[in-house]
């Protein structure tokens, strides 16, 4: 692995796991000297995120981590839901019975993590679900296309919303009946349909709670319906570098 790619790699890394959160300022010189190269492969990494989305480039400021945008989460739920969906129906037919317990465990944690109001247990339950028919369908390319696009998504949420509109009972019901069809022997088409409307379902939900705090379209939403003025992360981010002295993860939440 050349300069150019360990930095890279090292910066979308971090952009990806939350360490470096949206709005966040990176600062060439600083990189550099952190992970012992010239400003060059810095430069270069960075072109090439940018070119992903991953930063964008700012008179007066430079490189920052893309900033929040509820826009973007729901163009990547969307393609979520075309991968999950095929994903879940490639994986049906292969699920043993021991996977199908997994799965109604992980959909009766999500009903008791509910119950408790607990949203992270909830949220994790979800993601272990879903997890199961990405490993089960038999294309690694797939795989980790629902990877990268589930941790791009990540990006967006941990700084965009404390969490995202719990579709709860709905969300449950709409696993067990996934796995009932798979049980059923249901055709793959309609296994497909059924789990990628179980997304599509979710991005109605936040366009519905985004709508009703259409107020706030000058600031960014937060989940309790409260704003943070649009100049704000900007002015944060200002006095934020990158290097070592770099922010903690921040709490991921799962759609």
């Amino acid at each position: 692995m050349n300069k150019m790619e360990r930095v890279y790699s090292t910066l979308r890394e971090r952009i990806l796991d939350g360490t470096f959160s949206p709005g966040y300022r990176l600062v060439i010189g600083q990189i550099g000297d952190e992970l012992g190269v010239s400003t060059l492969p810095v430069r270069e990494a960075m072109r090439r995120l940018e070119a992903e989305g991953l930063l964008v480039f700012r008179p007066n400021t430079g490189a920052q981590v893309t900033p929040a945008d509820p826009a973007r989460y729901v163009e990547g739920m969307r393609v979520l839901a075309l991968l999950e969906g095929y994903a879940t129906a490639a994986a049906a037919s292969r699920l043993r019975p021991v996977r199908l317990k997994q799965l109604d465990a992980e959909t009766d944690a999500m009903q008791a993590s509910m119950d408790s109001l607990d949203i992270l247990g909830f949220s994790d339950s979800n993601r272990r679900f879903h997890a199961i028919f990405h490993k089960e369908c038999d294309n690694p390319y797939l795989a980790a296309l629902l990877t990268d696009t589930e941790r791009r998504l990540d990006a967006i949420r941990s700084t965009v919303f404390t969490h995202i509109p719990r579709r709860g009972l709905a969300s449950i019901a709409d696993h067990r009946n996934i796995v009932a069809m798979i049980r059923a022997g249901a055709p793959a088409l309609e296994i497909e349909v059924a789990a990628r409307c179980h997304k599509l379902l979710t991005i109605e939900a936040f366009e519905k709670w985004r709508d009703e705090h259409s107020q706030a379209s000058n600031g960014q939403l937060q989940a309790d319906g409260t704003t943070i003025a649009a100049a704000e992360p900007a002015a944060a981010s200002s006095g934020r570098t990158g290097g070592p002295a770099r922010p903690s993860k921040r709490v991921k939440r799962a759609g």
